[in-house]
C-alpha cells in the first residue's frame, strides 16, 4: 500500500488522488490550480502513477477473496525465489498453488505451474527428480487434455453466442441449414461423463446459445437448467463463477418467458432476486451489474406475461437513470433490448407517444451488426404505434423505407407482408370496415403463428393480442390479462 506521509508533505499522486475524490474534475488546467506544486506537464505521468497504485492496491484488498488473484500471486513468488536460488522454497509454492488450482478447477494456471517446476527439477538438483519426473509428467498430460478440451468447447459456446447476437433467431430454412451446420462443425460428439465442470459448462451454454437460435425451446429450457444444476452439483463454484450462475439462470428464465411457463418464472425469478441478499456470497460490482439487468429484464418479462403493462410502467424511471448514465457499462446489445422492452411496455398501456420515443432511440441510433431482428422489429412496431395514433400521412412515408430496411436485412416474413398490405389500404378503408379488417388479419396471422420459421415475430409482439384489442375497443393489456387469467 502506499504510505501517505513523504517527509512533510503527501506525494503528488495522493494529492491528486484527494482532489478527484472530493471534487470529481480531471481538468489538467483545473488540478493544477488547485494543487500546489505540480505543473500541468506533470499530470499526465502523476494520473498514469496513480493508477498503477490504485490497481496494485485493489489487487492487494481483494487477493483473500479471488482465487485467481492468489494463484496468480503464489506464482509470482516461486518466480521471485527461484531468482534467488531459492529452488526448493519455490518448489514448495508451486507443488501447494499447483494442487490447490487443480481442487479449483484453474487447470490453465496449474497447467503453467507444472511447466515452472519441470523447469526446476530440470536444471537443478532438488533430490527428488526420479519420482517428481514421472509425477510431474502425468500431471502435465492431464492437464494439456483438460485445458484443450475446455479451450475448444469454450471457443464453440463464444462463437455460438456471437452468431446469436448477429442474427438472433433464425428466419428460414436456409438459416436453420447454415446455424446447424455451424453447430455441428463446432460441437463434435462429446461422453458428458469424461467432461469436467467447466468444459460441461461450455457443452451446455453452446446447446443453450443454439436451442435458441432454432426456436427450440424445449430443448433451450432443457441445457439451461443443466447449466444451473451443475452449479448445485458444484456449490463451491457459484461464488467463484458466480456471473456464469446469473447467466445460467438468466437463460432458464428467458426459456420459461418464452414457453409461457409462469409459475415456473416466478419461482426462477425470486432465485435470481434472492441472490443479492444471500450472505455467503461476496456481490462485486460486475455481479452487480449484472443481477440488476437481468431483474430488470424479467420484472419487464413478468409484467408482459401478467398482462399488467400500466403496472409495469412503474419501474421505469429508475431503468431509465440507470440506462443514462450507464454506471455499470452496459453493452449497446443490452441498452437496445432495454429499448425495444421498454417500447413494448408503452404500447401495451396503450402509451404509443412514450412506445415510439423508446423505438426512436433504437432506429435513430447505429448498432452495427447487432440483433439485427429486434432492430427489423423496432421498425415494424414504430408503424403499428403510429396507426394508433392515426400517423397515416407518416405512415405512408415511412412504410417505403422500413421495408427497404427489412429487403436489406433478408428479414421480410410472412408476417411483416401481411402488415405491410394492411397499413398500405387503411387509408381507403371506411371506418365501418375497419373492425372486420382487424378480423382478416387476425385470422389469417393465427394461421401464420403455425408454419415453421414463422413464429419469431410473435416472440417480439404479441401481435394477435393487438387486434383482438382493437376488434373490441381495449387496451393491449387488458387482453392479454385476460388469456393469462384463463390459463392460470
Amino acid at each position: 500500500m502506499s504510505k501517505r506521509t513523504n517527509g512533510s508533505r503527501e506525494p503528488l499522486f495522493i494529492q491528486l488522488f484527494d482532489f478527484l475524490d472530493k471534487y470529481q474534475n480531471q481538468e489538467d488546467q483545473i488540478i493544477a490550480q488547485k494543487i500546489s506544486g505540480i505543473k500541468r506537464s506533470q499530470i499526465a505521468n502523476i494520473k498514469a502513477h496513480l493508477y498503477k497504485q490504485l490497481l496494485a492496491s485493489l489487487r492487494l484488498y481483494h487477493r483473500s477473496n479471488n482465487i485467481d488473484i492468489y494463484l496468480s500471486e503464489q506464482l509470482d513468488y516461486a518466480y521471485v525465489l527461484y531468482d534467488k536460488g531459492m529452488y526448493k522454497a519455490s518448489l514448495e509454492i508451486l507443488d501447494k498453488a499447483k494442487n490447490l488450482a487443480i481442487e479449483k478447477k484453474q487447470y490453465m494456471v496449474a497447467q503453467n505451474m507444472v511447466e515452472f517446476e519441470k523447469h526446476i527439477e530440470s536444471q537443478h538438483i532438488t533430490g527428488s527428480m526420479s519420482a517428481k519426473a514421472l509425477e510431474l509428467d502425468e500431471i502435465s498430460h492431464y492437464l494439456i487434455h483438460r485445458n484443450q478440451k475446455s479451450a475448444n468447447l469454450s471457443s464453440a459456446s463464444l462463437q455460438l453466442y456471437g452468431l446469436y447476437l448477429k442474427h438472433g433467431y433464425i428466419r428460414n430454412k436456409s438459416d436453420y441449414r447454415y446455424v446447424t451446420d455451424y453447430f455441428d462443425k463446432l460441437m463434435p460428439s462429446y461422453d458428458l461423463q469424461d467432461l469436467d465442470f467447466y468444459e460441461k459448462m461450455y457443452y451446455f451454454q453452446s446447446h443453450v446459445w443454439y436451442s435458441n437460435m432454432i426456436h427450440d425451446f424445449l430443448n433451450y429450457y432443457r441445457y439451461a437448467q443443466r447449466w444451473v444444476n451443475l452449479f448445485l452439483e458444484y456449490p463451491a463454484m457459484i461464488e467463484k463463477e458466480m456471473s456464469s450462475y446469473i447467466k445460467g439462470l438468466h437463460n432458464v428464465l428467458n426459456a420459461l418467458f418464452l414457453a409461457g411457463k409462469y409459475r415456473k418464472f416466478k419461482e426462477n425469478y425470486q432465485l435470481l432476486v434472492n441472490l443479492d441478499t444471500q450472505e455467503q456470497y461476496q456481490i462485486n460490482r460486475n455481479v452487480k451489474s449484472l443481477l440488476l439487468l437481468f431483474e430488470n429484464v424479467h420484472l419487464i418479462n413478468l409484467h408482459y406475461m401478467q398482462g399488467s403493462f400500466t403496472e409495469g410502467l412503474a419501474a421505469i424511471p429508475k431503468l431509465e437513470q440507470l440506462l443514462k448514465t450507464n454506471e455499470y457499462n452496459w453493452d449497446p446489445h443490452r441498452i437496445m433490448v432495454f429499448y425495444y422492452k421498454i417500447a413494448c411496455l408503452y404500447f401495451g398501456a396503450g402509451k404509443n407517444e412514450e412506445c415510439i420515443h423508446y423505438l426512436n432511440l433504437i432506429i435513430n441510433n447505429y448498432f452495427p451488426k447487432v440483433r439485427e431482428d429486434i432492430q427489423s422489429f423496432a421498425r415494424i412496431l414504430n408503424l403499428i404505434a403510429h396507426f394508433e395514433l392515426g400517423n397515416e400521412l407518416l405512415i405512408s412515408y415511412q412504410i417505403k423505407s422500413v421495408f427497404r430496411f427489412l429487403s436489406k436485412m433478408n428479414d421480410l416474413h410472412e408476417v411483416q407482408k401481411e402488415i405491410f398490405k394492411f397499413l398500405r389500404k387503411t387509408p381507403r378503408i371506411q371506418q365501418e370496415e375497419l373492425d372486420e379488417e382487424f378480423r382478416i388479419l387476425r385470422d389469417k396471422l393465427v394461421v401464420i403463428r403455425q408454419m415453421p420459421f414463422e413464429r419469431r415475430p410473435f416472440l417480439y409482439l404479441d401481435i394477435i393480442s393487438w387486434l383482438q384489442s382493437r376488434i373490441e375497443g381495449v387496451k393491449v393489456e387488458t387482453v392479454i390479462a385476460r388469456n393469462f387469467a384463463a390459463v392460470q
